[in-house]
């Protein structure tokens, strides 16, 4: 099984991903974090580590088409080659949703623009988490971080970008994946929002496709619905989402 965690930067993704392993290990259940491409554990599993320090620089025009690409492979290569570990959940802590999103965003560009109409061919999870949080409550975090980049700075400071962002995220491309929580990580604690992944993940699928009760979801899968469904609403609380449902943000 696989579990996504992506959101907008200074939101929690990382720490919440690291939680959520420690939470299925304790419940018995072998999991691992995994960053990049979910490929790279097949073929080059070797240069896992001099690969992590590598990074591009998001929202231009370049690197989007650059990542989009490499991910358009990964896709590929994920249908054709078998994960190596099938026995241990993958918990992945950012993916092409964050990079079609961000294209969109800063654009949009034109290769963002192909991804998301085309969101269905990349890497669909069993569960994807997508956070966000208030600007004020980024703008905190962001003071915090000494590793912070120019992209980090970008996306706390335009509050725009932000809201296509996350916008595109539960509009556009969660609607590949079988079940989708969406949280405001101001209204729950990492453990918490921790807590309800594992339950989620864990628990049986639901057949029935209404939303459970608290949660503002909208059935449709193409992204030329979700135009239909308005922008997020941050006020919202978060829950499950079965495949064909979004739900309005609730925390990172």
């Amino acid at each position: 099984m696989r579990i996504l965690v992506d959101g907008l930067d200074m939101t929690g993704k990382s720490t919440l991903t690291e939680v959520v392993v420690r939470m299925l290990a304790a419940r018995g259940v072998p999991a691992r974090r995994h960053r990049g491409l979910i490929s790279i554990g097949t073929l080059l599993e070797p240069l896992r580590r001099p690969l992590r320090p590598f990074r591009l620089p998001r929202r231009t025009l370049a690197s989007t088409t650059f990542l989009l690409a490499g991910y358009a492979l990964d896709a590929l290569l994920t249908r054709v080659l078998p994960y190596r570990h099938p026995e241990v959940v993958l918990v992945q802590d950012g993916y092409v949703d964050r990079c079609v999103a961000s294209g969109i965003a800063a654009g949009p560009y034109r290769p963002a623009r192909w991804a998301l109409r085309s969101a269905a061919w990349f890497v669909p999870f069993d569960l994807a988490v997508y956070l966000h949080a208030p600007p004020a409550e980024r703008a905190a975090r962001l003071a915090e971080r000494s590793d912070a980049d120019a992209n980090d700075r970008h996306s706390v400071a335009d509050a725009a970008f932000a809201a296509e962002f996350t916008r595109v995220l539960i509009e556009g491309m969660g609607a590949r994946h079988t079940r989708l929580l969406v949280f405001d990580t101001t209204r729950q604690s990492v453990d918490e929002a921790a807590r309800i992944i594992v339950d989620t993940l864990l628990s049986r699928p639901a057949r029935s496709r209404r939303p459970r009760r608290g949660v503002a979801g909208r059935s449709g899968r193409a992204t030329g619905r979700a135009r239909r469904s308005g922008r997020a609403r941050p006020g919202s609380r978060g829950g499950p989402a079965r495949r064909g449902e979004r739900e309005t943000p609730a925390a990172d």
